[in-house]
């Protein structure tokens, strides 16, 4: 077995010690500093990891791309509520232009790996600032929905970009043990950018029609701006750099995001040792990554890389077909059809489920590296299928009941707020955080990006038959549907994905080896 995979594994050592090489464990000066460090975080001891501030810095700003998809989808739910006005669309233009997005950045998604092989994490990250920016600005401007429509196809492309470097160049610059927090900013920032949403719906909403929509749409393009200039300031992924060859450059940037040289040195020698490459390392070689790799993925691919492929596109199957951004997108005609019919408080309550969001995927982030993927993935999905029973519940009450009761639209609102919230703990930062580690590094661009692709295809189709769905079998029937959904993915998850807290990229490939770690 482990012949066939010396292209993709660093080799395995003596049980004694599987993380570092021979080489290293000849030098115990050079290790006994990272081993300590790893029994205490793993054994639950005093000493708590540190954040690198150059690490996270980078991580920052990569993340806030992100903004951009939170708000489109923040702002989308409540601009839709004037457009349909303004422009006279129909209910299935209405999901249509909802659902493109998602469904658009999957050309995003599948490009974004080759893409990032050849260019860099970083600049495909101003591109996918570039393209949202552009988008934004013909969406502000449009004047049919046509031309409307174009807007979304563009920042589609770019959300898809977006989506997949943002949570690459995190894990890949991160530190071990603080990989979590730093790969999971990604979800704290769609979340921050849904929230921005939100509140520029509630005070743009008193506006004419017109021109509200417009400028909710259109301001999108401003942080495109900052960001695209901000991520210029931040250095480029040191696993990218070995793949191209520059050592040097690689080993400047480890030296800067580990706690020192020697961290440093033992991270560029597991990454030189992993990257190989028909051989060699160098800008000719890395620039041929895309060849060979789809075939290592899809076409025969040896048993661990086929448990991580179940792994990361059931995981970002599972994320999606949880309905969220449906939820998400459409909760101001969730809540209309619950009895609040006034456009200024619709606005407002998804403010509440904003801050809902924010606050517990901020909180995952935090708690990600100490209590581990498994346990707040599980939480998460099983709160989720609860919170959704209950929404179910409260909606067959409401649309069986003529006087719609109080507590009944109390329920379908503390439900909703309860799901988002669950998932923010849970799918929300894991999914980009798993799937972002658990490739090996010569396919972890291309693996992550077909994940991802299956992530937007089923979001954009929830989003787009949502409503279509619901009026044959009630908003009620739809959230019993997605509650049995991730009643199913809880038992996935449980049986699929192993825990990778706190071990390295390149020890994390062998988990999926094993038989027994799959429930562990």
């Amino acid at each position: 077995m482990q012949d066939s995979l010396k292209h993709l594994y660093d080799p395995l050592v003596p049980e004694s010690d599987p993380v570092f090489s021979e080489e290293d464990l000849a030098s115990p000066k050079k290790t006994v500093r990272l081993q300590e460090r790893r029994v205490a975080v793993e054994g639950g001891g005093c000493r708590k990891p540190r954040l690198n501030r150059y690490a996270l810095g980078g991580a920052i700003l990569a993340s806030t791309n992100s903004i951009l998809l939170g708000y489109d989808i923040g702002v989308m739910s409540g601009a839709v509520l004037f457009i349909r006005e303004s422009l006279m669309i129909t209910p299935i233009q209405i999901e249509i232009l909802v659902g493109s997005l998602n469904v658009v950045s999957l050309i995003g998604s599948l490009a974004s790996g080759w893409t990032s092989d050849w260019i860099g994490r970083r600049y495909t990250i101003v591109l996918a600032a570039s393209m949202f920016l552009i988008g934004a600005l013909l969406m502000g401007l449009a004047p049919s929905f046509t031309f409307l429509m174009a807007g979304r196809v563009v920042a589609g492309i770019g959300v898809g970009y977006a989506l997949m470097t943002a949570p690459v160049y995190a894990a890949e610059i991160s530190p071990a043990m603080t990989r979590g927090f730093m790969s999971s900013l990604p979800e704290v920032f769609i979340n921050v950018g849904i929230l921005l949403g939100y509140v520029s719906n509630y005070a743009l909403s008193g506006l004419p029609v017109d021109i509200s929509w417009r400028l909710m749409l259109g301001l999108a393009g401003v942080p495109a701006i900052a960001i695209g200039a901000g991520v210029m300031t931040m250095p480029e992924s040191p696993r990218w750099l070995v793949m191209e060859g520059r050592f040097e450059e690689a080993k400047r940037v480890l030296i800067k995001t580990s706690e020192d040289e020697a961290e440093a040195e033992l991270r560029l020698s597991q990454m030189k040792t992993n990257i190989v490459v028909d051989g060699s390392t160098g800008p000719a070689s890395a620039r041929r990554w895309g060849q060979g790799v789809w075939k290592e993925l899809l076409w025969r691919p040896v048993r661990p890389v086929r448990r991580i492929l179940i792994a990361a596109i059931g995981l970002n199957f599972f994320m999606q077909a949880s309905g969220n951004d449906a939820v998400v997108y459409f909760s101001p005609e969730v809540f209309q059809d619950a009895g609040i019919s006034n456009k200024q408080q619709l606005l407002g309550v998804t403010i509440i489920m904003g801050l809902a969001k924010t606050f517990f995927a901020f909180a995952s982030a935090l708690y990600l590296d100490h209590f581990g993927r498994r346990p707040l993935l599980m939480l998460g999905s099983a709160g989720m299928a609860v919170s959704l029973a209950g929404l179910g519940l409260g909606s067959k009450i409401i649309e069986r009941s003529g006087s719609k009761p109080a507590w009944a639209i109390a329920l379908c609102v503390v439900a909703v707020c309860a799901d988002v919230s669950f998932f923010s703990i849970g799918l929300g930062p894991i999914t980009w955080v798993y799937s972002s580690e658990i490739f090996p590094t010569r396919l972890r661009a291309q693996g992550t990006s077909l994940a991802i692709a299956v992530n937007r295809v089923v979001s954009g189709a929830v989003a787009m038959s949502f409503l279509s769905i619901s009026r044959a079998i009630t908003f009620g029937g739809m959230f019993f549907v997605f509650a049995g959904i991730m009643g199913l993915a809880t038992v996935f998850f449980y049986f699929f994905l192993p825990e990778t807290k706190g071990k390295s990229l390149e020890e994390i490939q062998v988990l999926f080896e094993n038989e027994d770690t799959a429930s562990s």
